[in-house]
């Protein structure tokens, strides 16, 4: 009997060491699983949360964000609200649905002089408008009779029974970047410009050319821009564009041939300076032409007989 007596305390301890060996096994499991479930769920959770923040801030922006005020600047040929119908843009609209592509091109279509524009938005109910307006800087001219005929020709294509185009019938204003801008009035102080054949001109719409004067269309706004950055609009009263080359009337006592292909912020020094020195050395109301086409020479001048 003493002898069993004395095995109890040991079988005790060894059922109690396998019952707290059980248990910790168990919160070990139940630990893992929780923590399993922890990183499973843990991105799911964050989506749901940025998902809400978004619909908050759709809902907030859509009850809130209202336009109340429409400023415009930079304006002098048309009216502040001129420009708020064109732009269509109306009160109550939501400040971030408006489309700003659609709203600019809307207004450069319907108000032509209107060039770069920026529209922005001042929360918590404001929309700004700037506008840059173009100038009329080229008038151009009705194509001669035989020049539209040949033209017409072109563009049927060898074509029997096609179409005619719809070719200028009367002069067109231009910007310096070639955008039509309206019809000339007899009065207009643009830039007169001949050799070029405008295709369904349109006010609003970007000049169209045949193919044959691509590369005349492209001498002339290179030459516009040029005469812009010089300061030179009011010193040149024509310009006559050819197959080759080009002729400025340059302050109504030079006619000035330069190459389509020319730099013509260099030419333009040039023809200063041929004009400069030739009124130093004969007299300061000196006529003629200044060629800056000959191969092997800056320049050829001509006086007038």
């Amino acid at each position: 009997m003493s002898s069993g007596a004395e095995r109890m305390p040991g079988e005790n301890r060894a059922k109690q060491s396998e019952a707290w060996e059980d248990d910790m096994a168990r919160r070990s499991s139940r630990s893992r699983t929780r923590r399993r479930n922890r990183g499973r769920f843990g991105p799911l959770f964050k989506l749901l949360c940025v998902i809400a923040v978004a619909v908050a801030l759709t809902v907030g922006a859509t009850v809130f964000f209202r336009v109340e005020t429409i400023s415009v600047s930079g304006n002098q040929r048309y009216t502040q609200e001129d420009i708020i119908a064109a732009s269509g843009i109306e009160l109550g609209d939501n400040l971030y649905a408006l489309n700003k592509v659609r709203i600019g091109r809307s207004i450069r279509t319907l108000l032509p002089y209107i060039g770069e524009l920026s529209i922005n938005r001042a929360l918590p109910s404001t929309i700004v408008i700037h506008v840059t307006e173009w100038e009329a800087v080229a008038r151009l001219a009705v194509p001669e009779a035989d020049r539209a005929a040949a033209v017409q020709e072109e563009l049927a294509g060898g074509r029997e029974g096609a179409e005619p185009a719809v070719l200028a019938q009367e002069p067109w204003l231009i910007s310096v970047k070639g955008k039509l801008l309206e019809p000339a009035t007899a009065d207009s102080g643009a830039i007169p410009v001949t050799g070029l054949t405008p295709i369904a001109p349109e006010a609003g719409s970007m000049l169209a050319v045949p193919e044959s004067e691509e590369t005349r269309l492209s001498a002339l706004l290179a030459l516009l821009e040029a005469l812009e950055r010089a300061e030179l609009f009011s010193q040149v009263t024509s310009v006559q564009l050819e197959s080759t080359q080009l002729t400025v009337r340059y302050l109504d006592r030079f006619n000035v041939r330069m190459a389509l292909n020319a730099d013509f912020d260099y030419d333009l020094r040039l023809m200063q300076a041929v004009r400069t020195e030739m009124e130093a050395r004969e007299n300061p109301d000196i006529r003629g032409s200044i060629d800056l086409t000959q191969k092997g020479k800056d320049a050829v001048f001509s006086p007038e007989e």
